[in-house]
C-alpha cells in the first residue's frame, strides 16, 4: 500500500512556510490525498476540489464568444486552471501565482495535474501577486502584452472575501480596486471568485455597483469526515 503519509516538499515563501503534502486515508479508499499548507493552515486538499471546478465552469459558462483569454488567480493544486483547459474555447489560459515554490510543484510535475497543465500549450504560468497585477493599469496581468483585456478573470487565493490569507488583501474586495481589475476585461468579460463561506450579502452589494448579472452560486460537495453534505459559494459577474 505504500506509505500512508509523506511530506514532499516544505519551502520557505514571503507569507510563511508551504508545504506539500501526500497521505492515505485507508477508510477513505485506496487513492492518494494531495494536500497544501501554509504553516499550520490548509490551503487546499484533493479531497474536496468540486467548487474549484466549479468556479471555471460557471465563470465560462458566463461568458460568450470564442477564442477566450482567461487568468486564473491562484494554482493550488490545479483544478480550476485544468477544468478552465476543458473548454474548447479558451485559446490562452495565464496562471497567476505569488509562490514560486507552488509553481514550481507544477512545473517539476510533484503533483498529479502538473503533467496535464505542462502539456496543454495554452496554458502559461505567471509568477506574481494576483491582487498587485489586477490593479496595474500599466502592465497588468500579462507584461508581454500591457493593456491586454481577457474574456474572464477566475480567482480562488482568499478563502473568502472575509477569510484571508494575508490582511492586505482586504483592499482588493472593494468598489474601487474590483473596478480597477474591471477594466482588464473586455464588455461581457466574466469576473468568477471562489469562497469557502456562504453567500454574503456585503459583499454582493459591492459586486452589483462593479459588474451586472451578479450571481451567488451555491455549490454543494461531499465531505467524508463529516459524512455531510458541505457547501462553498462561486460569485459570478459580469461586466457591462
Amino acid at each position: 500500500m505504500g506509505l500512508l503519509f509523506e511530506e514532499i516538499d516544505s519551502q520557505p515563501s514571503a507569507i510563511g512556510e508551504i508545504s506539500l503534502r501526500r497521505r492515505r486515508i485507508p477508510a477513505l479508499g485506496d487513492r492518494d490525498i494531495y494536500e497544501v499548507k501554509l504553516g499550520e493552515e490548509f490551503l487546499m486538499s484533493s479531497m474536496f476540489y468540486e467548487a474549484e471546478i466549479a468556479l471555471a465552469d460557471l465563470g465560462l459558462a458566463a461568458v460568450e464568444g470564442e477564442t477566450l483569454q482567461v487568468v486564473v488567480g491562484g494554482l493550488g493544486l490545479g483544478y480550476t486552471a485544468e477544468a478552465a483547459l476543458k473548454d474548447t474555447r479558451v485559446s490562452e489560459l495565464l496562471i497567476v501565482d505569488f509562490l514560486e515554490t507552488v509553481i514550481r510543484w507544477h512545473q517539476q510535475e510533484k503533483v498529479p495535474l502538473g503533467k496535464v497543465l505542462n502539456a496543454d500549450p495554452r496554458c502559461r504560468y505567471i509568477h506574481g501577486s494576483f491582487f498587485d497585477l489586477a490593479v496595474d493599469q500599466q502592465s497588468g496581468f500579462d507584461s508581454n502584452n500591457p493593456g491586454r483585456l481577457f474574456d474572464a478573470i477566475l480567482l480562488d487565493i482568499d478563502h473568502s472575501p472575509r477569510a484571508l490569507l494575508h490582511q492586505s488583501n482586504a483592499s482588493f474586495y472593494t468598489i474601487e480596486n474590483l473596478s480597477l481589475m474591471a477594466r482588464q476585461l473586455r464588455t461581457g468579460g466574466v469576473f468568477a471568485l471562489w469562497s469557502q463561506d456562504p453567500p454574503d450579502e456585503e459583499f454582493m452589494a459591492v459586486m452589483e455597483q462593479v459588474f451586472v448579472n451578479n450571481h451567488a452560486h451555491v455549490v454543494p460537495f461531499y465531505n467524508p469526515f463529516q459524512n455531510a453534505q458541505a457547501t462553498n459559494t462561486v460569485y459570478v459577474g459580469v461586466t457591462a
